[in-house]
């Protein structure tokens, strides 16, 4: 991968009822390149649209990849990654860090009704989770526009160690700063 091409890595912290989005722009080279905050509801349904105005509000046409830290930030605001990637227009790829049987026994605990059927229509409609060893850990892969092997790939090529693409592992780091001085105030 040339070390130019960008991706935009999008991680969450929260503390309230807020969740603070952090977007990090970072080259292949490892060189940040950028950064958006936005926010979504905890336990809310807004996450794909939060993510999509913050995509929107960077106005970087040269992000090539859009990386994503799970499908369920913020106390189960479930990541549509196919409307995220029609939206975006760019291939979607999440990552997360723990195995699990899926998210449908946690939701279910949590929610009923309505909101318990959206959440799982949302989940359901998602990609499988396949798993790839990284640097001598395991992280799950999701995507959508885009094959298996080439999102495996850019996960690698973002990943220069440890198990957490370098976009996504700042990006964490910013939501969090920010989510921790929000609360201070």
């Amino acid at each position: 991968m040339k070390s130019g091409v960008r991706a935009l890595g999008v991680a969450e912290s929260f503390s309230d009822a807020r969740s603070t989005l952090a977007g990090v722009v970072v080259r292949a080279s490892r060189v940040v390149d950028g950064f958006a905050f936005g926010s979504c509801t905890v336990g809310g349904t807004d996450a794909t649209d939060a993510i999509v105005a913050l995509f929107d509000d960077l106005g970087r046409e040269d992000v090539r990849y859009l990386l994503v830290s799970g499908v369920a930030p913020a106390w189960f605001n479930i990541i549509d990654l196919h409307a995220l990637h029609g939206r975006v227009e760019r291939p979607v790829i999440s990552v997360s860090y723990e195995g699990s049987e899926g998210l449908t026994p946690a939701l279910e605990a949590q929610f009923d009704g309505d909101a318990l059927t959206t959440r799982l229509e949302t989940y359901r409609r998602q990609p499988s989770r396949r798993e790839l060893a990284i640097n001598d850990e395991t992280v799950y892969v999701r995507s959508v526009g885009i094959d298996d092997g080439e999102a495996d790939d850019v996960v690698r090529e973002f990943t220069p160690e440890g198990g957490r693409p370098e976009p996504l592992r700042v990006a964490r780091l910013a939501a969090r700063a920010l989510d921790q001085r929000e609360s201070a105030e």
